[in-house]
């Protein structure tokens, strides 16, 4: 699913607005859900899962195709851990 088809479920389900309010309402939750992310902070939402940014520390690895060792840099990755509500409606 794209973020236009985001906008087009919420502007026919949600109603009463119009198709470029929509587009701000669905532009403006994920730019709080980015910059709430990029700040290190955690998103919960109920009934759907987390969202968490973790430190990765820089460590050894190889390269697959040479072999060769090279160092991975430390970094920040998003994980999502789904709710059980969200794991219950996939497996039903």
């Amino acid at each position: 699913m794209t973020k236009a088809e985001i906008v087009d479920v919420v502007h026919e389900k949600v109603g009463g607005f119009s198709k470029k309010e929509a587009v701000e309402m669905v532009e403006t939750v994920f730019d709080t859900v980015k910059e709430t992310l990029e700040k290190g902070e955690k998103i919960k939402i109920s009934g759907f899962g987390n969202f968490v940014v973790r430190d990765k520390h820089s460590h050894a690895g190889r390269n697959p195709q040479t072999g060769q060792k090279i160092t991975i840099g430390a970094r920040r990755v998003l994980t999502f851990k789904p709710s059980q509500i969200l794991k219950n409606a996939l497996n039903s």
